[in-house]
């Protein structure tokens, strides 16, 4: 018989699943009993998982070839390294696998879990399937088992679940945890104690559960951070539950209240650490408008209210954190420019709020979105200023607006306006050409990001009060700022060099 007529055997990746073996497939459970070889792995003490979970489906007179991980997670002198050593190790063992293939034999290469998920199979795959037939078997993953231990969902809806390495570094592990809804986080063991503070500085900790060995009489459920380090096998799994589902009966109350910047107007400049402390809080205080822009969760309660009202706003939103809430206090674009962070903070700073934690989460800010409409008009030194006099004399305003056009500063002008406020657009302007040239640019941006945004760039002289309102903000060019006119559009900079 020809090489070409050669009858060669088949490839089988198997899913058991998580560990108990009434959770192998009924194709799982029939394909291992009928393969004329069935493989599995071990460490070096030689006690697969796998081939125990399988051990119900095996027949007598079957072929068991047994692969040994050369190391785990213990050091290495091979001259490649712990990932040379492990590619020597894999390469060894796909040539045994393929002597029994061209031998004519079916080989079952067991995986716990799912051959395909964070599996030993795929090293396997990756260098037999090209030349043998194979086909591969889902399993039950030990995200699934967990869960289904936990009696827990992990996500619904449009929530997003993220699964995650432990041996990611801790801050990467802390940005992913920020951002997502749930997350399920797997080869713990050593990696434990990183993941830990992970959990905790990302603020999920009080939410996360750990269960190892899910699925079999071994199975152990505890809240994460009740686990001791040294006790953590890596056959266990932190679950994350999205904030719909997570639920600690054991954990006392812990409030905290976050200060959060929307961005401008576009959800899109909501940054997704402020997405998710969002999606986190029980409560969401603000300014009725800015509330409206965040989208609707299940049993989160919303506390709109007026725009002038920021110190009462900061005290509800205090009390309701020091009652066990996790407040989100909300404002557009950056909560720490003319907005609610200064205003929480100034009341948290009395003595009846000293127990309660408060965080700033930083968000663009409308300045620098204008900015960006038209090119870089603060790319060198400038000022942010706001016309409002309502919580300071116009006097200050007025000195502070001859201070910075004396200095030669570009600079951003918040609250240019509002209906009880009309006239302070063209007293600022008036201050200014006290010395700037009236060609000074002058960048008006509306609603920026919004459904009605327009941006234009007029001379200083041409600064009409009339057209401005408190949806604008203006950014006044300094004697260095640059317009260009070209086949793009208008083009505005100021540059980083200034004459000597």
């Amino acid at each position: 018989m020809s090489s070409e007529q050669r009858v060669t055997g088949k490839l089988w990746g198997v899913g058991i699943g998580p560990g108990d073996p009434e959770l192998v497939t009924v194709k799982a459970a029939r394909v291992i009993a009928e393969a004329d070889v069935v493989a599995f792995h071990s460490a070096r003490h030689g006690k697969s998982i796998s081939r125990a979970v399988a051990a119900p489906y095996l027949r007598e007179g079957q072929i068991e070839e047994h692969l040994v991980y050369p190391v785990t997670t213990e050091t290495v002198d091979h001259p490649g390294g712990y990932q040379g050593a492990m590619d020597e190790f894999y390469e060894e063992a796909s040539q045994r696998l393929a002597a029994h293939l061209d031998a004519g034999r079916s080989v079952a290469l067991l995986a716990a879990g799912d051959p395909l998920f964070y599996s030993s199979y795929m090293h396997m795959h990756k260098r037999l399937a090209q030349r043998f037939e194979a086909e591969v078997i889902p399993g039950v993953t030990s995200i699934s088992a967990a869960s289904a231990a936990l009696a827990m969902p992990l996500v619904e809806g449009e929530e997003i679940l993220t699964v995650l390495p432990g041996t990611l570094p801790r801050g990467e592990l802390t940005r992913r945890l920020r951002e997502t809804d749930a997350a399920a986080i797997l080869k713990l063991g050593r990696t434990y104690p990183a993941v830990r503070q992970a959990l905790k500085d990302s603020g999920r900790i009080d939410e996360t559960w750990y269960v190892e060995r899910a699925s079999t009489t071994r199975q152990k459920i505890d809240a994460a951070d009740d686990v001791s380090d040294s006790d953590v096998p890596y056959f266990s799994i932190a679950i994350v539950p999205s904030p719909s589902n997570a639920r600690r009966d054991d954990a006392e109350p812990k409030g905290e209240l976050v200060v959060v910047g929307l961005g401008p107007g576009d959800q899109a400049w909501t940054t997704p650490e402020v997405q998710h402390e969002l999606s986190l809080a029980t409560d969401l205080v603000g300014y009725g408008p800015y509330i409206d822009r965040v989208p609707e969760r299940p049993g989160q309660r919303r506390h709109s209210s007026d725009n002038r009202v920021e110190a009462e706003r900061a005290a509800m939103a205090l009390d309701l954190a020091k009652n066990g809430a996790r407040v989100a206090v909300v404002s557009s674009g950056d909560p720490g420019v003319f907005a609610m962070a200064a205003a929480v903070l100034e009341v948290a700073a009395e003595e009846q709020w000293r127990g309660v934690p408060v965080r700033v989460l930083p968000g663009m800010t409308a300045a620098n979105a204008v900015a960006s409409r038209v090119g870089a008009p603060l790319g060198h030194d400038y000022a942010v200023l706001s016309l409002s006099d309502r919580l300071k004399p116009w006097d200050v305003v007025a000195q502070r607006i001859s201070a910075v056009a004396s200095a030669d500063m570009a600079f951003a002008v918040y609250n240019p306006a509002s209906k009880s406020r009309t006239w302070q657009v063209a007293a600022m302007r008036d201050l200014v050409l006290e010395h700037r040239s009236p060609d000074t640019p002058v960048i008006i941006g509306r609603d920026v990001a919004g459904a009605q945004e327009s941006v234009r760039v007029v001379r200083l002289a041409d600064l009409d009060p009339a057209e401005i309102d408190m949806r604008c903000l203006l950014i006044v060019g300094s004697s260095m700022t640059t317009v260009v006119e070209n086949e793009h559009g208008t083009r505005v900079f100021t540059p980083r060099r200034y004459p000597g």
